[in-house]
């Protein structure tokens, strides 16, 4: 077997680990009759190491399990929450602490609309969690900053404020405000929150290629490049190709063609209008539930992704395409009725890492196969900034030389926002908005097998630069 790769956390390895025994076992044939026995393999002996004992752990492995095998059907989100599993943060929210000198001022509870301060006989404030609203009032008030919001990861994590709590005080998902991001399954240190995952479905589809049935095609995103830091990335496409993938596309060439038909698209809003980037589904998500005014200023081209795969699907309607990438978002945006009929299946960085190692693929051993199909501006879609400078290069050879290209580069959701309530009111100093949901990029998905920042950066641009074709037309003529 593969020797362990490298994980950024100890929540990753577990989630590797588990995808890979359930692949492993499908891959044999098998996995529905021994699925009972992945709890004890992933955690043998009687000693825990993880929980309080090692039945909850084989009970959390078995709910992980599920997860892996598609999670609730009845759930339309991607994400969803291991109950089993979210027992250990303590109560978020405003706390006083320590430093609460006792004062006689009581700022705090003259700020408290809701009655919620009360102070003990020695006059230190304490916080009624029934009746507190986290207004957070009391905390700005407070002259010795005694008063502290001591959210849980997950809800700090979450910045569209989709993940509260139950009644049993584990973390609950509003589907209504969740933009599948994956923040919150990255940062909860429990791992009580994982996206669902589709890898049976890849492995049945992987099935029907060798039975030469249909050609199933791996469709990658940039960001790959980043990623697999103990080999090569030819040595990455070789390893996909041996899982029985029939071909591998860049979905860097659907980078190329958004960036060519975005930017035309652009330079026909006018001079006081604005548009918005498709690209990352999980900002599109965010304008649809939080902005569902400024819909109609979302650009009319589907992702990359969805792009490239519509114009493989157009040349062999009878193939499957399996999306591979840093992105959960993804596994909604293939949902969706303008994209389902384009891409089969979307797995992550993390699962292709599991499939790799469940058929015993030690990529580092393996000859490099090249693909060189997109150009540099399709490559860099993968970080912050890289969208913003294929549309330049869009408007330049589209010899668009009249129109004013004002990008306003949205790093994150909490840049987006900021961006969209400017755009909303029309105080906005730009008229491109490029939104990404994680920071840095993609090259920040939760589906990253590690998050590299600059250094990863870096990597896509040496990626992008090493691209033979230098111009967004040079790629698009050779589809």
């Amino acid at each position: 077997m593969a020797q362990v790769r490298k994980f950024d956390t100890q929540v990753q390895y577990l989630k590797y680990k588990v995808l890979r025994e359930v692949a492993r076992r499908a891959f044999h044939g098998n996995l529905m009759e021994t699925i009972s026995e992945i709890p004890k393999v992933i955690v043998p002996g009687t000693k825990p190491t993880m929980r309080c004992c090692v039945y909850k752990e084989r009970a959390i492995v078995l709910d992980r399990v599920q997860l892996a095998l598609g999670g609730d059907k009845t759930n339309p989100n991607v994400i969803e929450v291991i109950n089993t599993a979210c027992d250990e943060c303590p109560l978020g929210g405003y706390t006083v602490t320590d430093a609460c000198r006792g004062c006689i001022a009581h700022r705090c509870e003259d700020a408290c609309k809701r009655g919620a301060i009360y102070f003990d006989r020695n006059q230190k404030a304490h916080i009624d969690k029934d009746k507190c609203v986290e207004c957070g009032m009391c905390a700005k008030v407070c002259p010795y900053s005694a008063i502290s919001n001591n959210k849980r990861p997950c809800e700090r994590a979450c910045k569209v404020k989709a993940i509260g709590m139950d009644d049993d005080k584990a973390a609950k998902i509003d589907n209504s405000k969740c933009i599948a991001c994956g923040a919150c399954v990255y940062q909860c240190p429990f791992g009580a929150i994982v996206e669902k995952s589709y890898i049976i479905d890849v492995i049945n589809m992987l099935a029907l290629s060798e039975k030469k049935i249909c050609k199933v095609y791996a469709l990658v995103a940039p960001a790959i490049s980043s990623q697999f830091t103990y080999a090569k990335l030819g040595q990455v496409l070789t390893g996909i190709r041996k899982l029985g993938f029939d071909g591998i596309e860049e979905a860097a060439k659907g980078a190329d063609m958004v960036a060519y038909d975005e930017s035309k698209e652009l330079a026909q809003v006018g001079k006081d209008g604005f548009m918005t980037s498709s690209c990352c589904p999980a900002f599109v998500s965010y304008i649809e539930k939080t902005f569902p005014q400024l819909k109609g200023q979302i650009s009319h081209n589907l992702s990359p992704m969805a792009t490239i795969a519509k114009h493989m699907k157009e040349k062999d309607p009878t193939c499957k395409i399996i999306f591979i990438g840093p992105c959960t978002a993804k596994k909604l945006e293939i949902q969706k009725p303008e994209v389902k009929g384009y891409v089969d299946a979307a797995i992550t960085f993390e699962e292709l890492q599991a499939l790799l190692d469940a058929k015993d693929i030690d990529i580092a051993t393996l000859e490099e196969e090249e693909l060189d199909t997109a150009s540099y501006y399709g490559r860099i879609f993968a970080r912050s900034c890289g969208l913003t400078e294929a549309v330049a290069e869009g408007l330049k050879e589209h010899e668009i030389k009249d129109f004013d290209y004002r990008p306003v580069t949205c790093d994150g959701i909490d840049e987006c926002r900021i961006a969209l309530l400017k755009a909303s009111k029309g105080v906005l100093n730009g008229n491109f908005i490029e939104g990404m949901a994680c920071v840095g990029g993609c090259i920040g998905g939760a589906g990253c097998l590690e998050h590299g920042g600059e250094r990863n950066k870096a990597i896509v641009d040496k990626y992008g630069n090493q691209a033979t074709e230098k111009t967004i037309t040079d790629s698009i003529n050779n589809l």
